[in-house]
């Protein structure tokens, strides 16, 4: 089950890098959570959804009004980028030790 929920943030994710418009909330939330992005809505439920990545300095800010402007889908693109490639290089650093 988790294989078929990893390939489908995959997917998602392909596609999100082509096509920047008609995306929701909950898609981007699911490709954080499997690329070592953290989400969390600030408050109580608040208008927006918070985006983060341990290493990387930028966060990004998203309403979940829908639809989801396209300026937002490539700044999450940019983070989910700067996460993988954070993660990359602790994993080669630990292959180092």
């Amino acid at each position: 089950m988790r294989y078929h929920l990893i390939m489908a943030a995959a997917r998602t994710l392909l596609r999100m890098r082509h096509v920047q418009t008609g995306w929701r909330i909950e898609d981007m939330q699911s490709v954080a959570s499997e690329n070592h992005v953290e989400w969390r809505r600030p408050g109580r439920g608040g208008s927006h959804v918070v985006f983060s990545a341990h290493g990387v300095r930028e966060i990004v800010s998203v309403p979940s009004k829908r639809p989801i402007k396209p300026v937002y889908i490539k700044q999450f693109l940019a983070l989910v980028d700067a996460a993988i490639e954070v993660k990359q290089s602790e994993n080669q650093d630990e292959a180092k030790s």
